[in-house]
């Protein structure tokens, strides 16, 4: 099943481009030079010929190649916000999060991640145990994939609270010097500013000064000047 969708991934490689984008990504994997809007018309074909079962299948299989472009057409594969049932996919995203390695991948496996936890925020029961993980990716993913939560105008009471019970682990990251754990942290704080600047202001205030120069920066990037 795997090798018919695999060769239409490979009937659109650029040997040049593969050349610069395993430059550029730096992990040690294949890389077939195939633009992220390719990827993107194949899968969404792909998604409307297949049940959720043949998804989540090939969507394994594709994973497995570690293949760059095949990892990504894999994670493009689940990212959909309606998909039922839907536990297969969940539990199959949460069996690559040990695997990522490169912002890019994890950020597309994060993005299908966002949507099942929308679905069912329930699952930040096992989000949150990533952000103890020793692989700094899987703790960096918890913050990704909970990115929903930093975008909500209105939030009801439940989801104040998830919010909050995700501020308190991006405090515990602060100590943490690792430069995507801490672009993380000043990606999601920026991303909340944007609808709930009292919360960042607050956070800001008791950990921001043990927040990097950048990642404090990038966190108050849209809050109104304090300094006055």
């Amino acid at each position: 099943m795997c090798k018919d969708y695999l060769d239409q991934i490979r009937a659109r490689a650029d040997a040049t481009k593969a050349a610069d984008m395993a430059r550029y990504h730096k992990a040690a994997r294949v890389y077939l030079g195939v633009a992220n809007p390719v990827l993107n018309d194949l899968t969404k074909d792909w998604r409307r010929s297949l049940t959720v079962e043949d998804r989540v299948k090939l969507a394994d299989d594709l994973w497995r190649t570690d293949i760059h472009e095949a990892r990504l057409a894999a994670a493009k594969l689940l990212t959909q916000a309606r998909i039922r049932p839907d536990q297969a996919v969940w539990e199959l995203l949460c069996n690559w999060v040990p695997d990522f390695d490169a912002w890019a991948v994890a950020d597309h496996a994060c993005m299908a991640a966002q949507k099942r936890l929308v679905a069912d925020p329930t699952r930040l029961d096992t989000v949150e145990g990533w952000t103890t993980s020793d692989l700094m990716w899987t703790r960096r993913a918890a913050l990704v994939a909970t990115l929903p939560w930093t975008k909500q105008n209105h939030p009801k009471p439940e989801e104040l609270a998830q919010r909050d019970r995700i501020l308190g682990w991006v405090a515990t990251y602060v100590p943490d010097r690792n430069w995507f754990i801490q672009k993380a942290i000043g990606w999601w704080l920026r991303d909340l500013s944007k609808h709930d600047a009292p919360r960042v202001i607050a956070f800001l205030s008791a950990h921001g000064d043990d927040l990097k120069p950048f990642a404090r920066k990038e966190a108050a990037k849209y809050l109104p000047d304090q300094s006055g």
